[in-house]
């Protein structure tokens, strides 16, 4: 039985969606695989609303994560964490040699402008990451006036992982002064997994220039360069079915009208948490909750792995907390291609197993 997922992603993929990935495989190096990945650039630029280049990668995000902090670190890099997925890219710095430093917040707690301040006043770093939307706790990071902050600070990277917000929320990247926004197709953007993009500025470009080791898979600046160099083709065989799925699914995204896709997330989200607030209580600082995940405090101490169970017997899936919350939180995403009458059957099932 196939189920809804409402878990942070993969989730749910459309029909159509999956039959483009049925798409007869052409050569990687052909004028048609360069005009599709110019086409998937294209509209990319649009989502993210910026001129820069958009690079694809046929990975997770992880993949570009770990390629920005290796690629474009020439002193040393500060990673500002409200989670397990901040904590996830210091380690990255760390296992790569770049010398790297980690602040961190209480889980359910935003990263602030004031501290990241603080932190780059030191003139010590020359690149900074910052998680926009934390699906471990349910954050979304206020990376509009961290943004603000980056101004004062030329010489500084600014990276962004927007890995489960791209698509569902709205991230103006040349409006806040992003200079790598990655994100993965699995999650707001609704495809499959397996490859990942993000945008390359030339405040990133020319950092890279300066770093020698930059490895070899994930080189952004090789990415970078064979764009260029061959006309929108990829220094690696890239996975063309998710291409013919990427480029059809922005298509679609465009159609529906990106102010109306995000203001679809938003309502879905406020479903979530009126839900939440009537049975449980929302884990995350309410100045900063996500549009595409809500994180629920288990004050009713409930057994999520039971509730699951009954639920997928009904269709449908949830999930646990992460890591440490794991049996202190559950999280219902709102993300994709669903609907409200799609969060409201879910939670009129949840009700109905749990005797609300």
């Amino acid at each position: 039985m196939s189920k809804k997922l409402f878990i942070p992603g993969p989730i749910d993929v459309s029909e159509d969606v999956l039959e483009k990935m049925a798409t007869p495989v052409i050569s990687h190096r052909s004028k048609e695989a360069s005009e599709l990945q110019k086409s998937i650039t294209e509209k990319a630029k649009k989502l993210f609303y910026t001129d820069n280049e958009i690079l694809l990668s046929t990975s997770s995000g992880t993949g570009l994560m770990e390629g920005s902090i290796r690629c474009c670190t020439a002193k040393r890099a500060a990673v500002f964490s409200c989670g397990s997925f901040g904590d996830r890219w210091h380690k990255m710095g760390i296992t790569n040699g770049v010398p790297t430093d980690l602040f961190k917040v209480e889980l359910g707690q935003a990263i602030e402008p004031e501290m990241v301040d603080k932190v780059l006043a030191t003139g010590k770093y020359d690149l900074i990451t910052v998680t926009h939307n934390e699906t471990s706790t349910g954050i979304r990071n206020p990376i509009e006036d961290i943004g603000q902050i980056l101004k004062k600070y030329d010489d500084v990277v600014y990276c962004v992982d927007t890995v489960s917000s791209a698509g569902g929320i709205k991230i103006p990247v040349d409006e806040i002064g992003i200079d790598i926004c990655i994100t993965s197709v699995q999650k707001a953007i609704g495809l499959p997994p397996g490859m990942s993009l993000c945008t390359f500025s030339e405040k990133s470009r020319k950092r890279a220039e300066k770093v020698s080791n930059r490895g070899v898979y994930f080189d952004l600046l090789s990415m970078y360069e064979y764009i260029k160099k061959k006309n929108y083709q990829y220094p690696s065989t890239p996975s063309l079915s998710h291409m013919f799925a990427l480029n059809y699914q922005l298509e679609k995204i465009l159609e529906e009208g990106l102010e109306n896709r995000f203001k679809r997330h938003e309502d879905m989200a406020k479903i979530v948490r009126n839900w939440a607030e009537e049975h449980f209580e929302i884990f995350t600082d309410k100045n900063h909750l996500s549009n595409t995940l809500t994180v629920v405090k288990n004050t009713q101490n409930i057994d999520v792995s039971n509730l699951n169970g009954e639920l997928q017997k009904r269709g449908y899936l949830i999930a646990n907390g992460y890591g440490e919350l794991k049996d202190k939180t559950f999280r219902i995403s709102h993300m994709g291609d669903y609907t409200e009458n799609d969060i409201r059957d879910l939670l009129k099932n949840i009700d109905d197993i749990l005797g609300f």
